[in-house]
This record gives structure tokens, C-alpha cells and sequence, in this order.
């Protein structure tokens, strides 16, 4: 398959770099010209990284309307290609993007899941940084997996298994690579229409039918509120449904870790779990809902309900868990290892492993995601540049989980780590990261928090907010 290249094909010269940062400057909208010229001159390197960094500066404290986002959206599209796909595919490509959390490893069961019901999942993931984990780097913790396939490969994998799980290529919104870049280096990087364009161009360009959204926020997430989580979510799924893909986004918690593990290659096999048809509930349901609403969205289930009824029953029965093995298999893993991979399996030991012990009686009120993701980034398991190199086996387990009574000296977390060693101050953050209540014990609150979606998809669907449960 040959990706097609989009160009605007206007003549944007007359436009000067540091007139449109000045207007920009005094809060007024560019026009759809202005936004043009400034992508073009930024690829063909006319731009220069102080004018770039001024006008990125002045979108973060101005802001930017819908139509302005929209127009950026479109325009990082163009600077690159677009994924083409067969024509009787249509209706049926779907992906989903995390916001990006602590033990979130919900794209690993989500993808082959949605293809054993039929979807066709060209999924797009990135590697981890910062205290986020990344898909990519969890898939690599399984020896032999590429994530680097052009677009022939991933129309091959998707003709052969249903779904791919990709990194970038470099043809595809290169325009983001070069914004996203200088945004790290000039704390712009939470501007809500730069993360929106950023976000959705790089789906535009995958040529998507529908598209789920896991918004986050709380302590460990890029949104601190749920209002602001929201008001993220609102400017993603407007641009996605007005560009002619029927998006939907969860709004989900992220103050404790997603499941028991963190870290990339217990991910993978907590992820088995969840193919094998078990695993933990907060993971399930965020499987579920996801996988729910993106049959919804793409005509394959009646409703979100029915959705996810689908989805339970492919990984019930086996068949999510085969089209996972066929899709490692097509992607780099050997034969004998892609085709009986399990939740049993090892992939990698660590040289140490020590458990801490719970400091008090009393009930888990919260597990705290953030401080365990900082010092098992600090012990290898992330990066604090995208050049680091990770230790795929660092991680950890938590033995306890929220609303659990607890007795004190009971183990409640297994850390897994080679060098550098766990120090004293690692074991106080941790502990830290368990808090004790006095409150009798309790069912945690669920994951998914609300739902947005587009005015039309909404009017379709009725009511968004319905029963919590897990459909078993």
C-alpha cells in the first residue's frame, strides 16, 4: 500500500512569521492563510526555532478558538501522508488514544479484541516519558516485536491478524513531530488547542471510522480536574466528529494505577490475563467500555451495551487472545514464543525483588499512582528523555488493592529491579504512596467517570451516562 501525499496548494508567501506571532500575541484569531504558512514555513525550515517557540508561547496564553484548532488540525495533516486503505474496509478502522496513565495497558487487550469482532485496528502508540508508560515500550518487553512497520506491512498485518500495533512513521503529520519537539522545550506543552491538534492530526491521517478517547485526569494524569479533563475531551471529540470521524471519549480516573502491575513486561502479562478472560475489574472495564462504544461507533453493535457484550464474549471464548498471538507473530515474534505466549510466561527476571509491608491496620483508601511511577522510572522502568534506555523487567506488583482491609506487617507491594538499587528514600515514597483509612471496607469507585460525545452521536445515543457494572 503506497500512502497518499495532501497539500494545500495555496501561495501563503505573502504572510510574515513575526506579524502572525504578534497577532497572536494580542489574543486575536489567525486566519486559516496565517495557520497555513506558519506550518509550511516551519517544514521547509523558513521558521526559526525562536519564532516558533514566540508564537507556540502566545497560543498558550491566548488560546485558540474551534475554528483555529480545526484549521491547525487539518494543516498538520497535510504536511504529511495520509494512511489509504481498501474500500471495503470502510466503516470498520477504528483506534483508540490514552492521554496517557500509570499501569495502562488497556490498548494491549483492546486491539486484537476489537478484531476478532471484526474491526480492522491500524493502532498508532507511542513509547513512554515522564512518569506515563508507553504501549510501544510494554510490547518490546516481549523479545522479537517490531514496532516499526511501514504502511504495506501494517495493510498486510491488517489483511492477515486485524490489527497492528505501530510506532509514528516519519511521513505521517511530520509537522507534530517538529511542534511536539519544541513544545517540550518551551513549557507549552499543556496547551489545550496544541495537544488537540497534535492529538487528532496524527488520527485524521490514519484515515479512521470511529475513534475512542480515555481522557484522563487526577494526580498522575496530564489533567489534574475532571473539569479540565472534560474541557480537553469536548475540543477533541468536536474536531474528530466535524473532520468525519465518530469519536466518543471516556472520562476516566487516574490517582491510583490502572490493575495490579506497572511496569512493562508485568503489563504484558497482566494484559494476557485480561485476554485469557480474567484479570483486574478496573482493567476489564475499561476494556469493555472502550471496546463497547468503538463497535457503536462503527456499526457493529446496536448499542454500547450490546458493544460490550462482544467484546466480553471474544475474550471469553479465546478468540481476542489468538488474534494478539497471530499479531505478535506478524510483527517480529518467533513462532514457537508468539504462538503460546501467556499470562504463565517470562519475559525477564529481575536480580531483585523485595516486598514493603503495610504500616498500619486499617482500610486502602488509595494507592497513590504518581510516586510509584517515579521511582520505578528512576530504577529503569522509563525515561526522562525520549533517548533513555529502559529496563524492560523493572516494575511492580501491588499485593493490596482499594477498599481492602489490611492488617500491619502484611506485604502490599513487590518491587522488581536490578541496578540502580532501591534506596531508603524509594521505600519512604512508596509507602507514602499507600494511604490507611479508618473507614470500613469499600467497592472503589469505577474507572469511567463520564462520557462526551458529539452533539449528533449523542442525540443518537440518548443517554450516555447509564448502570455501572461489568458485564462478566
Amino acid at each position: 500500500m503506497s500512502s497518499i501525499s495532501v497539500n494545500g496548494g495555496e501561495d501563503v508567501s505573502q504572510f510574515r512569521i513575526a506579524d502572525v506571532i504578534a497577532k497572536k500575541r494580542e489574543g486575536l484569531p489567525l486566519s486559516p492563510q496565517e495557520i497555513r504558512h506558519v506550518v509550511e514555513a516551519t517544514m521547509t525550515g523558513q521558521a526559526q526555532d525562536c519564532q516558533l517557540g514566540a508564537l507556540l508561547m502566545a497560543i498558550r496564553l491566548k488560546g485558540m478558538n474551534p475554528e483555529e484548532t480545526m484549521t491547525l488540525t487539518k494543516e498538520m495533516v497535510t504536511s504529511g501522508s495520509v494512511l489509504n486503505w481498501p474500500e471495503e474496509w470502510s466503516g470498520l478502522l477504528v483506534d483508540k488514544h490514552s492521554t496517557g496513565g500509570v499501569g495502562d495497558k488497556v490498548s494491549l487487550p483492546l486491539a486484537p479484541a476489537l478484531a476478532a469482532c471484526g474491526c480492522k485496528v491500524p493502532m498508532i502508540s507511542g513509547r513512554g516519558l515522564g512518569h506515563t508508560g508507553g504501549t510501544l515500550d510494554k510490547l518490546e518487553s516481549i523479545p522479537g516485536f517490531s514496532s516499526q512497520q511501514n504502511p504495506e506491512q501494517m495493510l498486510e498485518i491488517l489483511h492477515s491478524v486485524g490489527c497492528c500495533i505501530v510506532g509514528q512513521s516519519k511521513n505521517l503529520v511530520p509537522a507534530d513531530k517538529i511542534f511536539y519537539e519544541m513544545r517540550d522545550v518551551t513549557a507549552t506543552v499543556d496547551s489545550l488547542p496544541l495537544i488537540t491538534a497534535s492529538i487528532m492530526s496524527k488520527k485524521v491521517a490514519e484515515n479512521l471510522s470511529a475513534l475512542i478517547l480515555d481522557v484522563k485526569f487526577g494526580a498522575a494524569a496530564q489533567s489534574p480536574t475532571i473539569e479540565e479533563a472534560k474541557h480537553l475531551a469536548h475540543s477533541l471529540v468536536n474536531v474528530g466528529d466535524s473532520l468525519g470521524i465518530s469519536t466518543v471519549a471516556l472520562i476516566t480516573n487516574m490517582d491510583s494505577p490502572i490493575g495490579r502491575c506497572v511496569g512493562n513486561s508485568l503489563e504484558v502479562i497482566e494484559a494476557l490475563e485480561c485476554l485469557e478472560g480474567h484479570g483486574p475489574e478496573d482493567l476489564r472495564e475499561l476494556v469493555l467500555r472502550a471496546g463497547g462504544y468503538l463497535l457503536w461507533l462503527c456499526g457493529r453493535a446496536e448499542s454500547e451495551i450490546q458493544g460490550e457484550e462482544k467484546i466480553a464474549s471474544v475474550l471469553r471464548d479465546g478468540s481476542a487472545l489468538q488474534c494478539f498471538r497471530k499479531m505478535l507473530e506478524a510483527q517480529g515474534v518467533k513462532p514457537d514464543i508468539a504462538r503460546t505466549i501467556s499470562s504463565s510466561s517470562k519475559l525477564g527476571k529481575t536480580s531483585h525483588i523485595e516486598e514493603l509491608k503495610v504500616y498500619k491496620t486499617g482500610t486502602v483508601g488509595l494507592i497513590q499512582a504518581r510516586p510509584i511511577a517515579d521511582v520505578l522510572n528512576a530504577l529503569g522502568a522509563g525515561r526522562k528523555k525520549a533517548t533513555d534506555t529502559i529496563n524492560h523487567s523493572v516494575g511492580a506488583e501491588l499485593l493490596v488493592r482499594e477498599g481492602q482491609h489490611v492488617e500491619k506487617g502484611a506485604p502490599w507491594i513487590r518491587v522488581y529491579y536490578d541496578e540502580p538499587l532501591l534506596q531508603d528514600k524509594d521505600r519512604q515514597t512508596l509507602q507514602n504512596a499507600l494511604c490507611i483509612s479508618e473507614q470500613p471496607p469499600f467497592i472503589p469507585a469505577p474507572r469511567v467517570r463520564d462520557i462526551i460525545c458529539a452533539q449528533r452521536k449523542a442525540a443518537e445515543h440518548g443517554d450516555t451516562v447509564r448502570r455501572q457494572g461489568e458485564i462478566s
